[in-house]
């Protein structure tokens, strides 16, 4: 069965270095997470992006590891971004990695986007399913 929930997140992003050739075109950062309410986990994470000469055109990457309570159950998984920028229009794509559920969270598939909304508030919806408990 698919849930859909909903909640808030409070993120922070810190730069790390990118290699020598990279330098100017990438910008690579760590992502801390928490999440709120019925997804209850903190993560880590990577990210890997970079701008283009064309204002409001852009690309970023990641992967991160949540580790929590999600439906009453405790365990982790792995999400992968792949976000573009078009001139200023959003393509975002949040997917739990296939057979990346830890503990009780075996099985886990979904999918997650993300809203920021007015005074920089992140919020996020995941819409998921779970195997039935045994």
């Amino acid at each position: 069965m698919t849930r859909k929930i909903e909640g808030p997140f409070d993120v922070k992003l810190s730069p790390e270095p990118v290699h020598d050739a990279a330098t100017g075109k990438f910008g690579r950062m760590a992502i801390d997470k928490r999440f709120h309410g019925e997804l209850d986990a903190a993560s880590r994470g990577e990210m890997l992006a970079a701008m283009t000469e064309v204002e409001g055109s852009a690309g970023y990457v990641a992967l991160e590891k949540v580790e929590g309570r999600l439906d009453g159950r405790s365990g982790s998984f792995l999400l992968l971004h792949r976000a573009l920028m078009v001139r200023g229009t959003p393509d975002l794509s949040i997917v739990v990695v296939p057979d990346s559920g830890t503990g009780e969270l075996l099985g886990l598939s979904g999918t997650m986007g993300i809203d920021i909304r007015e005074g920089g508030a992140h919020f996020y919806r995941f819409e998921y399913a779970l195997p039935e408990a045994e």
